[in-house]
């Protein structure tokens, strides 16, 4: 555990060192973990279920007051499930989640979002294109955002929806297990997404 935040702390700066050298007027606006919340939602044929999920650190990087990149690093082990009142059927859930049928978090403590390119659409609206790691497995990812910066502070929401398969998470997939009826869960995962400065 120590060693792979250690890795992450490097990775953290490696990138904003590099960008760092080629733009000068790039600054670093620190996430702040406490404030910034991400919700998750995955489906089935019979429902949904709701929780939450922690950032563990970020960054968004800033040139005069518009997005240029950023990462982000996700405590795998603060999933939460928020909609199943029975505290045996949601831990139920939750370690179900945490295991290798889904997640694995044990062996895959942290998933991190980093930002690889970014596109200005219209004012304080951005495309973005950012590489996704769950589970060790890396892909590409393109969502939209609203980024608000003043100074040292920012606000960001935006609302992604991964394919789930793609990163080694089949459990029970309807798309590739075909006999399972109304037992198949939905591919999709979506989240949505609040981040807000320390300041």
């Amino acid at each position: 555990m120590k060693i792979k935040k250690f890795v992450f702390s490097i990775l953290f700066t490696v990138i904003s060192f590099t960008l760092f050298s080629l733009n000068p007027h790039i600054t670093s606006i620190p996430v702040s973990s406490e404030k910034s919340t991400v919700s998750w939602k995955g489906s089935k044929l019979t429902g949904s279920h709701f929780g939450t999920i922690n950032i563990d650190k970020g960054v968004l990087l800033n040139d005069h007051g518009k997005l240029v990149g950023g990462q982000f690093s996700i405590n795998m082990h603060s999933i939460i499930c928020t909609d199943i009142d029975s505290k045996k059927k949601n831990e139920y859930l939750v370690s179900h989640l945490k295991n290798e049928d889904f997640f694995d978090v044990e062996k895959y403590p942290q998933s991190v979002l980093t930002i690889t390119e970014v596109e200005n659409i219209e004012g304080d609206d951005y495309n973005i294109t950012a590489d996704l790691t769950i589970k060790g497995i890396t892909h590409p990812i393109n969502f939209n955002a609203n980024v608000i910066i003043k100074d040292k502070s920012f606000t960001a929401t935006t609302k992604i929806i991964i394919d789930r398969t793609k990163w080694g998470v089949v459990y029970k997939s309807g798309n590739i297990f075909k006999d399972l009826g109304d037992k198949a869960i939905y591919d999709d995962i979506e989240f949505t997404i609040n981040l807000f400065s320390n300041k």
